[in-house]
């Protein structure tokens, strides 16, 4: 069987065996596809490629300008092709194995201020009419209660047609945490909701998202929230490139540790498994934290 015919072979295992997402089949069959053309080029394929030729192609990712993330992503997918095929007997040796991976730095969040996030909410309700509101309150949302994206545009109506003081999200996993609504954002929601139906589709009075849309969706995709985010970024003298719905996440983590937050209770509000995740976010708290410690920690005081 050649490399192209192990590739189908493992990439069938993913999905039969690991119920894989066709999103993750398709990263690792472009990455696989990658490594296959970089053999191809050296009169080898994955079948037949040797320690060195693989660890040429591990070096020839970075060389080629690659982002770290993406490097390590295509060496993960090698490694794990071969280990299926070690599995399946279809070699004696994995030509993977002796090299090393090497470290991948974790990137640090994107930050902006307080001032910068009331600039950005300011610009999101200063948009015409029902457009405004509806933006203002989806950036309260996010910024108050960080909200992943796909949790923000995937909000039911019933969760917040009472006013609560908080919402339940159901996050990544399908684990549901607590995520809390401030006053401002409440009175954002409650002045949206005066306006949603301007953005029922026909027909569809009854769509149970809380930002429907006329689209096949019927609820404001994540693509949509960004490019309006990006416009009231601008109007607020902001540079785009710098802020993303995911951003909005960010601040809410960095302000929070910079009011004084403990670390556990923002992994708990954040949806976050591991602490280790939360703590990406302290480097921005540096200067606060620090304070913390020398005022508060016993041994500090003598």
């Amino acid at each position: 069987m050649s490399g192209a015919g192990w590739i189908e072979a493992f990439l069938e295992m993913m999905a039969g065996e690991r119920a894989s997402a066709r999103n993750t089949l398709t990263a690792y069959g472009k990455d696989l596809a990658d490594a296959q053309a970089f053999l191809k080029g050296r009169g080898a394929d994955l079948a037949s490629a040797s320690a060195g030729q693989i660890e040429a192609y591990f070096a020839a990712l970075s060389d080629r300008g690659m982002s770290p993330a993406t490097a390590a992503r295509r060496r993960s997918a090698v490694r794990q092709f071969y280990r299926f095929v070690l599995g399946e007997g279809w070699r004696a040796e994995d030509p993977s194995r002796r090299v090393d991976a090497p470290k991948k730095g974790r990137p640090l969040p994107k930050v902006l201020s307080r001032a910068e996030m009331d600039a950005i909410i300011a610009a999101a309700a200063g948009r015409d009419g029902a457009q405004g509101l509806r933006l203002a309150c989806m950036v309260e949302l996010a910024y108050a209660s960080g909200l992943r994206i796909s949790e923000l545009t995937a909000l039911p109506l019933s969760v917040l047609a009472r006013d609560p003081a908080y919402l339940i999200v159901k996050g990544k996993g399908g684990k549901e945490r607590l995520a809390p609504l401030n006053d401002a954002a409440r009175a954002a929601v409650k002045a949206y909701l005066e306006v949603r139906k301007g953005f029922l589709p026909k027909g569809d009075a009854a769509n149970p998202w809380l930002f429907p849309s006329r689209g096949k969706a019927r609820r404001l995709t994540p693509r949509r929230f960004a490019q309006l985010l990006d416009e009231a970024a601008a109007d607020a003298g902001i540079d785009p490139a710098r802020v993303s719905p995911h951003v909005l996440r960010h601040a809410f983590a960095t302000h929070l540790l910079e009011g004084g937050a403990d670390l556990r209770v923002v992994q708990k509000l954040l949806g976050h498994a591991d602490i280790a995740t939360t703590q990406i976010y302290t480097h921005v708290a540096g200067d606060r934290l620090r304070e913390v410690v020398e005022t508060k920690h016993p041994l500090a005081k003598r």
